[in-house]
C-alpha cells in the first residue's frame, strides 16, 4: 500500500507561482511514474504533468512553459513548480503514483485558486 500526501496548494493572484509537493510512502516510488492531475469544477481530470522512472517528462499543452514536474527518489517525492499562474489553472490537483501491473495509486487532492 502506498500513501500520498499532497500539500502547497493555495490561493494566489494571476502571474504568481505556487509549488506543489507529493510525499509518497513505501518502496515502489522510484520505479514508477509519477504525475500531477487536475480537476476543474464542472470538468474531468486530466493530465497535468507526469515524470518516468527514467526522468522523462511530459506536460498538458496549457502548462508547457509555465509548469516543471520533477521528482526526488531519495524523499520518494515529486514536486510541481508553477509559474505564471492564471485563473484557468483553478482546480484541485491530484497526485498519482502509477506502475504497469503493479499498481496505481491517488492522493487526496490539493486545492490551488488563482484569482484574476
Amino acid at each position: 500500500q502506498v500513501r500520498l500526501v499532497e500539500s502547497g496548494g493555495g490561493l494566489v493572484q494571476a502571474g504568481g507561482s505556487l509549488r506543489l509537493s507529493c510525499a509518497a510512502s513505501g518502496s515502489i516510488f522510484s520505479i514508477a511514474t509519477v504525475g500531477w492531475y487536475r480537476r476543474a469544477p464542472g470538468k474531468q481530470r486530466d493530465m497535468v504533468a507526469t515524470i518516468t522512472s527514467g526522468e522523462s517528462s511530459y506536460y498538458a499543452d496549457s502548462v508547457k512553459g509555465r509548469f516543471t514536474i520533477s521528482r526526488d527518489n531519495a524523499k520518494n517525492t515529486v514536486y510541481l513548480q508553477m509559474t505564471s499562474l492564471k485563473p484557468e489553472d483553478t482546480a484541485v490537483y491530484y497526485c498519482r503514483v502509477v506502475r504497469a501491473g503493479a499498481c496505481d495509486y491517488w492522493g487526496q487532492g490539493t486545492q490551488v485558486t488563482v484569482s484574476s
